[in-house]
């Protein structure tokens, strides 16, 4: 899994270079995560989660206040998720989530993105079952055992833990994110995440090479370019 993972950080890390996007899709975000479970960090896991991602990821305070207080008003956007499935260039798959105040304006923005690079835009599940999503953690150690006996005491439905070059890489299903992260630091006392996601990973990659290389790019380009698109996973690897 590890493998998987690290081959789709790599190869999306290009699409997080615009800061404005970035400050845009954590801003949104962490207004979304507020008005639904409160502007308190202490009480909203979720947010706490968020921001300290926010500020791992170089978003200024600003940003994220602004956020908060625009949730502290209660009036504003009401957006909604929503997620796309479909295939990419080169026979890949794709997963983009979205948060949208204009379901219909987003899903056409998206199939555009698809038609124009000669892909194909699918139903709800068409390729989501050959993803797992998880959560995952990545903390500096080397002691696997001794955090897989923790997360087992803790009753978390753990997926796999690898050690490599100094760091404990945890999987878990996503709807033990909050149970695994609280073990974790309720085992090693100060700890600090270098990754905290939830993640779709691919069960397997597909490798993308010669013209379909070049059209991929565009592709994950047009997409980045729509303010709506929050994440977007593939199975491609390079």
């Amino acid at each position: 899994m590890g493998r998987a993972y690290q081959n789709r950080k790599e190869s999306m890390a290009k699409t997080s270079d615009a800061k404005a996007k970035v400050y845009s899709k954590y801003g949104r975000e962490i207004y979304v995560v507020a008005k639904k479970g409160g502007i308190d960090p202490i009480g909203n896991l979720t947010l706490r989660s968020l921001i300290e991602k926010a500020k791992k990821d170089q978003v200024p305070t600003h940003v994220i206040d602004k956020a908060l207080d625009k949730a502290k008003g209660g009036g504003g956007e009401d957006f909604d998720t929503a997620r796309y499935e479909g295939y990419g260039p080169g026979s890949t798959m794709v997963i983009v989530d979205c948060l949208t105040d204009n379901p219909n304006r987003t899903f056409g923005d998206v199939r555009q993105c698809f038609t124009k690079t000669k892909c194909k835009i699918g139903t709800s599940g068409a390729v989501s079952h050959m993803f797992d999503h998880a959560a995952i953690l990545v903390f500096k150690g080397d002691d696997e055992d001794a955090i897989l006996e923790a997360l087992m005491e803790a009753d978390v439905d753990v997926t796999d833990v690898e050690s490599e070059d100094g760091h404990i890489t945890v999987f878990a299903p996503h709807t033990e994110y909050f149970k695994a992260k609280t073990a974790l630091v309720e085992a090693l006392g100060e700890v600090e995440f270098e990754v905290d996601e939830i993640q779709f990973i691919p069960h397997n990659t597909t490798p993308v090479t010669g013209e379909d290389v070049e059209m991929f790019d565009k592709f994950i380009d047009m997409l980045n370019e729509l303010d709506d698109v929050q994440n977007i996973y593939h199975n491609g690897e390079f």
